[in-house]
Order: structure tokens, then C-alpha cells, then sequence
């Protein structure tokens, strides 16, 4: 009790103002709001003394192997899914718009590209015998990763993958190496929308050996998977100029050109069946007189396609035509083919007309309606390429027959 007494002046000199009063109700009500610290209890605290402290292990370093001098490559790790994420999200057209990049797949199309002069930024590969098959030396700036080949064949979209799948940046024509063109064609695909046959045309316009290809828009992306298989590296063997419209379709083709289209009827039976001509991909027609005179009958349309048909028949009586093994190959030449739902557009029309072209037609027998757009270009190409041939071998006849004198 004493000890109470002498505690209490001390506290009050301690909790008293500046001036020695004691402090007001506001200063100790904060004291009073104060926070408290709480203390574990002891057996708690002694608890989590004696609990050994747990260390995360580092995460493992990234397994490594060579497949030739200076060219490294790196093992996934089991069980990693975020390459196929990658992958996935590669074969969307909105990553090739965004990012510039194409997904190419097949040691054989691979190759191809690399050969162009194509710049590779991940190539994933099941076995390294595959990646010794390739040039090292375009594939030492990219990211080379050995993967399982289960995970491939899940990442594929085709029955038998080859175990190799990359991604490149989207090849540049101008920047590319393609072999001489032999064919002074140049091809020009109205709404190709179909990926086979975009790809089958493709793969026909390099083996004709034509001069470039160009695409307007509307036909799909030659890019896309689909087209990409179809072609078989015709990507890499014929520069692609893709995403054109019609008003910088001329500052794509030579000086002084004539642009023939694969037309689809025969003009004598048209003027007596249908009012207006149709596109290339439906290129065949009945046997006729090719000379004969267009006259379009009035048919009933719907009003919103009325301006549009009937402008596409007035430009289609413009160009004469013929049969497209009559001799129509000159240089330079370029050939539209159109695609086989909406046909040749007026456009494509129109540019015929104003460069003296003609159109090409293919007959068929009575009760074929068309043939496919992929089938038309084949015709047309390799009948051009056999007219060149022929002309270049008759002048060189002549030329054996009366030798130069000098």
C-alpha cells in the first residue's frame, strides 16, 4: 500500500503538461485509442522458434544439347503447356496481322523457307536428326526447342505430323530470293476464298513459273494453315503481293501489260442463256462461236444489284474473246482468275478493257456448269507457258534456217 502511495505523484508528474496540470480528457481519450500490440503466446512463439525454416529450391537450369557447331537448342521440361499455348494462339490471323508472324510446319516447308531467305524466331523439333537437316545458319538467331512428339501431334493439324513445327516473321517479297521466273505471267486472284484452292493455284503458279502473284482483297489470307499445305512451298517459290485492292493492282504489273481474264461461257451460247458474264471460277463454257457479239437480256434482280450486273455485262461486251488455246501469250501479259461464287468483279473487268485485253475461255460439253477456279488457272498457265515454248522453238528454227550474215 505504501508503494502505491510514493507510485501515484510520480505518475502524475509524468502524465502532467508543459505547465504541470494534468493533461485534458482529449489527450487521454487518444490514449485510450491507442493500438495494442498482442504477443503469441508463449508456447506458440517457442513453437515457431524450433520449426526449421523451409528453403525453396532453386528453379532447375534449362537442359541443353548441340545439334552442330555453334547451334544450341533447349529440352522442354515435362508436362510444359505453354508452348502449345503458343502455338495455338500462331495460327490465328489476328497474331499474323498484329505481330507479323506465320506459323509454318513440315521439315520440307521449313527448309524451303529458310532457303527464300525467311527469318525464323522458334523452331520446335522432336528429333535433332531434323534439325541437322536444315541450314544452321539462319536458325542460330532463333529459339530452338526439343519437345516430345506427342505434344506435336497435339499441336498439329494434320493426321501425320513431321515433328517440326516454326514460327518465322511473315515473309517480305522484296527482302525474299525466288527462283527466275520462265513465264512472263502474272497472275491475279479476284476473291479466292476457298483455302485449298487458293493454295492449289498457288502451287500451279510456281510450277508454271510465273512472274508473281497477286492477290485482291477478298481472297483469304495465304498465310493460313490450310493454304500453306496446299501450296507445298509455293510460298517460297513465286512472290506473293497479297491484301491489294483494285486501284494499286496497275502499279503492281509491268509497263505496257495486257490483262486477259479466264472467262466462263461461251459468248454465242451466253447471249441466248444468261444476261451477264461470270468470274473464272467457273471456267468452262459450251462450245460456240467465241466471236460472237454479247447481248445481255433484261432479267429480274434484286434492285440493290442491278447497277452492279449490269455495269459487269457492259464491260464483259467490251472484250473480245477466244478460246484460250488460240494464241493470246505475249510479253508482258498478266490473267485474272475469279473466284467461284462471286466470279470476275467489275474491277478486274474493267482493267481488261481499258489494256486491250481479251477474254480466255475454256469450253466444256453441254451440262457442265463450271470448272474449279484452281483447275481454270492450271489450264490457262501451263496453255501459256506450251504458246511461249512453241513461239520461242519456231524462232529459233528460223533463226538455224537463215543464219545472220556478218
Amino acid at each position: 500500500m505504501a508503494a502505491l502511495r510514493r507510485a501515484v505523484p510520480v505518475l502524475s508528474r509524468a502524465l502532467a503538461g508543459p505547465g504541470g496540470a494534468a493533461p485534458g480528457r482529449r489527450w487521454v481519450r487518444a490514449l485510450r485509442r491507442s493500438p495494442v500490440r498482442v504477443l503469441p503466446p508463449r508456447k506458440e512463439e517457442a513453437e515457431a522458434q524450433q520449426r526449421p525454416v523451409e528453403h525453396h529450391p532453386p528453379p532447375p537450369a534449362v537442359e541443353r544439347g548441340s545439334a552442330g557447331p555453334g547451334l544450341w537448342y533447349e529440352k522442354a521440361s515435362p508436362g510444359d503447356k505453354s508452348l502449345g499455348k503458343v502455338v495455338t494462339i500462331a495460327k490465328s490471323r489476328s497474331f499474323r496481322d498484329r505481330h507479323g508472324k506465320v506459323l509454318l510446319e513440315g521439315q520440307r516447308l521449313i527448309r524451303d523457307a529458310l532457303e527464300a531467305g525467311a527469318v525464323p524466331r522458334a523452331l520446335f523439333f522432336s528429333t535433332a536428326v531434323h534439325l541437322k537437316e536444315l541450314p544452321p545458319a539462319p536458325l542460330k538467331g532463333a529459339r530452338l526447342v526439343r519437345v516430345r512428339f506427342e505434344d506435336i501431334k497435339c499441336w498439329s493439324d494434320v493426321v501425320a505430323p513431321q515433328g517440326m513445327i516454326g514460327i518465322f516473321s511473315k515473309p517480305d517479297h522484296a527482302k525474299m530470293s525466288y527462283p527466275a521466273a520462265q513465264l512472263p505471267i502474272v497472275l491475279i486472284c479476284d476473291n479466292i476464298r476457298d483455302p485449298g484452292n487458293l493454295g492449289t493455284i498457288l502451287r500451279s503458279a510456281a510450277g508454271a513459273g510465273c512472274e508473281k502473284v497477286l492477290l485482291t482483297k477478298g481472297c483469304v489470307d495465304p498465310w493460313e494453315p490450310k493454304v500453306l499445305r496446299a501450296g507445298m512451298g509455293a510460298h517460297f517459290r513465286v512472290p506473293i503481293v497479297a491484301n491489294l485492292d483494285w486501284e494499286s493492282v496497275p502499279s503492281n504489273l509491268p509497263s505496257g501489260v495486257r490483262v486477259c481474264v479466264a472467262d466462263n461461257k461461251d459468248p454465242g451460247i451466253q447471249a441466248e442463256t444468261e444476261p451477264t458474264s461470270q468470274g473464272a471460277g467457273r471456267s468452262g463454257s459450251h462450245p460456240g462461236n467465241p466471236k460472237a457479239p454479247v447481248k445481255p437480256k433484261s432479267k429480274a434482280a434484286p434492285p440493290e444489284n442491278e447497277d452492279e450486273e449490269e455495269t459487269e455485262g457492259l464491260c464483259a461486251s467490251e472484250l473480245a474473246a477466244q478460246y484460250y488455246y488460240e494464241n493470246w501469250i505475249q510479253s508482258p501479259v498478266a490473267v485474272v482468275v475469279g473466284g467461284e461464287t462471286q466470279g470476275l468483279s467489275p474491277d478486274a473487268l474493267h482493267l481488261a478493257a481499258s489494256t486491250g485485253g481479251k477474254r480466255l475461255v475454256i469450253p466444256v460439253v453441254p451440262g457442265v456448269d463450271s470448272l474449279n477456279s484452281a483447275v481454270a488457272a492450271a489450264i490457262v498457265l501451263f496453255e501459256g507457258k506450251r504458246q511461249l515454248q512453241w513461239r520461242r522453238r519456231k524462232q529459233e528454227d528460223e533463226r538455224q534456217k537463215f543464219p545472220a550474215v556478218g
